[in-house]
């Protein structure tokens, strides 16, 4: 039997670059990540602030500060981005020094 050239080099490639291996990861890692959060039921929290020993505080503002960032980092980019021919047109009359 012969397999397609797509399904060989699948199968010829790294482990972790396989669709199985990746599916399992993501499977292993939101099952530890729901694991995580209802441990929170097994351990006392003591709050410094009333809004950290919310259920999950952990896990929601991990995730919206990573959502945060991205946010920022997004609109960092409109703000300093160049255009395509930003350092061809400096080339094109010969002016480096500009």
């Amino acid at each position: 039997m012969t397999m397609s050239p797509e399904k060989q080099k699948v199968r010829d490639s790294h482990w972790l670059v396989q669709p199985r291996t990746i599916k399992n990861l993501w499977r292993g890692g939101i099952i530890l990540l729901v694991v995580l959060l209802f441990t929170d039921f097994l351990i006392t929290p003591h709050p410094y602030f009333s809004i950290d020993g919310t259920f999950g505080f952990y896990a929601w503002y991990g995730f919206f500060s990573c959502a945060l960032m991205v946010i920022v980092a997004k609109a960092f980019g409109l703000l300093a981005k160049r255009n395509d021919t930003y350092y061809e047109d400096k080339n094109k009359t010969g002016d480096n020094n500009v």
